[in-house]
């Protein structure tokens, strides 16, 4: 007997495994998920996508929401539907409907390299505006975008909280509770200066 199965993918906490089961509609036999996991991951390394394609058989549907929830690589994409359409599986993806041998793994091989397109871009956007803020920082100690550093922003003053620890001669834990921070921040704070 044929089983209608669903895969879910979120990488984000703006994305819910709902909201794709609620456009993909209809009561699943079986439903395999990967919460937190990014598309750049291959499917088959994925933990639910692995047992899905430990579970699937001839005549199974698998019901996706986007070509993107089952990667953002071109060439994994279109190995892991090939292996599924090799398993006899056929592959639903909304907005698409099943796909097939033939004219179905042609559009689906171009929606793959659009996604994987898109990751690069992506990718490429992130670089650029890192380098900006460097090179902005550099040059007048404010990032592009008017930050004072490229990283996480001190909660406090770094030199403040190393001055107050020494003065009082304080413990790691002791100056975390009197500025209201992680002992991990005083540590980094303080990473240049003593260890009481």
């Amino acid at each position: 007997m044929s089983a209608r199965i669903a895969y879910f993918r979120v990488s984000t906490s703006d994305q819910s495994i709902e909201a794709q089961r609620h456009a993909l509609g209809g009561q699943f036999d079986k439903e395999f998920s990967d919460e937190g996991v990014s598309g750049a991951v291959l499917a088959a390394e994925r933990p639910g996508f692995a047992d899905l394609l430990k579970f699937v058989r001839e005549g199974d549907t698998v019901c996706v929401y986007a070509v993107d929830r089952l990667g953002r690589d071109a060439l994994d994409v279109q190995s892991t539907v090939r292996a599924l359409l090799n398993k006899g599986v056929t592959v639903d993806v909304r907005g698409l409907g099943s796909i097939g041998r033939g004219v179905g793994e042609l559009i689906l091989a171009v929606l793959a390299q659009v996604a994987d397109m898109e990751r690069q871009r992506i990718k490429e956007r992130c670089e650029g505006g890192r380098e900006a803020a460097r090179a902005a920082l550099a040059k007048t100690g404010k990032t592009h975008r008017g930050k004072l550093s490229l990283g996480r922003p001190f909660a406090k003053d770094a030199e403040t909280v190393r001055k107050w620890r020494a003065e009082n001669k304080k413990s790691i834990v002791e100056t975390a509770k009197e500025f209201g921070l992680s002992t991990s921040s005083v540590k980094r704070y303080c990473s240049t200066g003593m260890e009481w």
